[in-house]
């Protein structure tokens, strides 16, 4: 028995005085009309209303019934509306993941521009090099890089791209001279900027016309952390691939020279992660869209 349903249709019946009147509001024949009655009266085991042959009136208990009924109904109504407004107009808590980089230097600017379009809602970033269990973490939405995504029951959308470019110091540069191949690096000092779920032992150049891989050899400096990278870079330590969103500061302020511009490494897609495609929160649809607007590549790949 749908006992919300039925008390609809009490509720209805009480309004409209008559089963044939309620019938009408509903789109229903009178005799759902009645069934719904019985079976409600059969379940409450007390009776609702008194019957004529014209109209019907409403017993003590119908009376409290009703009144409980009204309440139960707006309340339901006030809750599948709120749910619904979900939707349309972000509000809430948002829990984000993402990984550091482009969480430095894309999520939080635009959760700052979010706030302020929507601040009925409220976040909680979350920042690491890895592929958090949404479910498990209760995430909901995690923004990746990787250059594909492993199977999983995610739901993700590609929203940017990035890749890394190969950097030297104004100084370093003058000391060892820039390589104007990749195969001229073998004579430089190269510094790895490190991943423990992705450890690679050589560079990858994407070109417009070819691709070549530079085997790298053991270096007097690694670390895994950009901004680590960026300074050992700036010290003349030598060459080092970075992101290129990490390394537009510097190259813009003199600290830090592009070489091979010709050339980039380690392609990678930006994804957003999420763990249902029905329903999507409005909050979560915003943010998607706000981060391909501003990432590279986004706004090519919006469908």
């Amino acid at each position: 028995m749908d006992t919300l349903q039925n008390m609809r249709t009490f509720v209805c019946v009480a309004e409209a005085g008559s089963f044939s009147h309620a019938a009408k509001q509903l789109n229903v024949a009178v005799a759902t009309v009645s069934r719904s009655i019985a079976a409600l009266e059969a379940h409450l085991r007390a009776r609702l209303l008194n019957r004529s042959t014209r109209h019907v009136a409403l017993t003590e208990v119908g009376q409290r019934y009703l009144a409980r009924c009204e309440q139960i109904i707006a309340h339901v109504d006030e809750a599948e509306n709120e749910a619904g407004n979900t939707q349309l107009r972000p509000s809430g808590r948002l829990r984000v993941h993402s990984m550091m980089a482009v969480g430095r230097h894309y999520v939080v600017p635009a959760i700052a521009d979010y706030r302020q379009q929507y601040p009925d809602v409220s976040f909680e970033l979350t920042m690491a090099n890895r592929m958090p269990d949404l479910i498990e973490e209760g995430i909901d939405v995690a923004i990746v890089l990787a250059a594909q995504l492993p199977d999983s029951g995610y739901v993700s959308q590609r929203i940017g791209q990035s890749y890394s470019v190969l950097c030297a110091s104004p100084d370093y540069i003058a000391r060892r001279g820039a390589p104007s191949t990749p195969q001229a690096l073998r004579d430089h000092e190269c510094l790895r900027l490190i991943n423990p779920s992705n450890i690679t032992d050589h560079w990858e150049f994407h070109g417009d016309e070819d691709v070549q891989r530079i085997n790298l050899g053991p270096s007097a400096f690694q670390v895994n952390m950009g901004d680590a990278m960026i300074e050992a870079i700036e010290a003349g330590m030598g060459v080092g691939s970075l992101p290129v969103f990490s390394a537009q500061k510097g190259i813009d302020s003199g600290s830090l020279v592009r070489l091979l511009p010709q050339y980039r490494l380690q392609c990678l897609n930006v994804y957003a992660v999420y763990t249902n495609r029905r329903y999507l929160d409005a909050k979560i649809k915003v943010l998607i869209s706000q981060l391909r607007s501003v990432l590279p590549g986004g706004q090519a790949l919006a469908p």
